[in-house]
């Protein structure tokens, strides 16, 4: 560790541009994947745009507590059932998962087929039930 250490402050200026570029990388990926909206803007987009919320976790999570309305289809499962969300084309697409982390993947998947109106649910199921809001559970 001694070593990594003296490296890093002989080369700095390596370090700090490795550094640089890994931030750049991870922003453009995030971007790529559409815009997040926050627990407020779900509620809007869905009552004044008529979106529909799609909640990409397994079917056990999604029982246990989900947005009102939600429609499941867990991520392992998109690309194979992707199909089944075409009718779905026209409306924003809000995805929701546990805290956020698989909603990226899912959002290129359904760009890469076509679907402009994307969008991500900041901080996921958490953010959700952290600001209060209702929650269905079958």
């Amino acid at each position: 560790m001694e070593l990594f250490f003296q490296f890093v402050s002989y080369q700095w200026h390596w370090f700090g541009m490795l550094a640089l570029l890994l931030g750049a990388l991870a922003m453009y990926e995030s971007r790529k994947a559409g815009p997040q909206v926050s627990p407020q803007q779900l509620s809007l987009l869905v009552n004044k745009e008529n979106a529909v919320v799609l909640d990409v976790r397994p079917d056990k999570e999604f029982r246990l507590g989900h947005i009102v309305d939600a429609v499941n289809l867990p991520a392992s499962q998109v690309g194979d059932r992707i199909a089944q969300l075409d009718k779905y084309k026209e409306r924003p697409l809000v995805l929701v998962c546990k805290v956020g982390q698989h909603t990226g993947a899912v959002a290129k998947q359904l760009r890469a087929r076509g679907f402009e109106h994307v969008y991500r649910l900041s901080g996921g199921m958490a953010e959700w039930t952290g600001s209060q809001m209702p929650v269905v559970k079958n």
